[in-house]
């Protein structure tokens, strides 16, 4: 039988502490959320942390309750030595794909951070583009706790625009399903059309785009 492994036995400063032995000292992390939703933006994070930064309870924003995120979203934001934002919108999503719009985002955010950064890390995805040395970690979202810090700056900056969306079209109910493909935002597409901020090369949006 395979053991689940907890959240607490995981060491999350191994591939940091890992880099910093190696006297490299400003390490990114970089994430992304808003692969799968039907409208709007994907929004990457790139963090840099310092050294001695703890925050108990720090793992893959997923799994992390939505005030949960917004208290440590602004721990991160006041200790960080950088924080940089990229975001790509649904007209990029649809003239390149998500995957590489995905990747154009963490570029920007990358560009974006302000401070200066020796080593990346990255959630998955190679960087392949990208002139500072990286490590693609899967799963990085947990195993490092400078992409779960980018996991969490990501979707609570991408929850807020959906938030935003969703006081301008109530119908589709953003503020609850941020986009994606709930049972209910199926329902309002099919009732009330599509609007600019879908992802028109998104099934069921491009189905409808079709048949209309």
């Amino acid at each position: 039988m395979t053991k689940t492994i907890s959240i607490k036995d995981i060491d999350n400063t191994k591939y940091e502490h890992e880099l910093y032995d190696k006297g490299i000292n400003y390490i990114a992390g970089v994430d992304e959320v808003g692969r799968g939703p039907l409208v709007g933006p994907v929004v990457t994070a790139c963090v840099v942390l310092p050294k001695d930064f703890k925050l108990e309870g720090l793992t893959d924003s997923k799994q992390l309750t939505a005030k949960k995120r917004e208290q440590f979203f602004d721990i991160i934001m006041e200790q960080a030595l950088g924080v940089g934002i990229g975001i790509k919108n649904e007209k990029v999503i649809d003239e390149v794909n998500i995957y590489e719009a995905t990747k154009l985002a963490m570029y920007e955010a990358i560009n974006n951070c302000p401070c200066p950064i020796e080593h990346v890390l990255i959630d998955a995805m190679k960087l392949e583009k990208l002139e500072i040395p990286s490590t693609s970690i899967i799963k990085g979202d947990i195993m490092s706790i400078s992409i779960s810090a980018a996991s969490v700056i990501a979707k609570v900056t991408r929850d807020r625009m959906l938030d935003e969306l969703d006081k301008k079209y109530p119908m589709y109910d953003f503020k609850n399903n941020k986009g994606y493909p709930t049972k209910k935002h199926i329902e309002a597409i099919m009732k009330y059309g599509i609007i600019d901020e879908h992802r028109k090369t998104f099934k069921p949006v491009c189905d409808y785009v079709k048949t209309n």
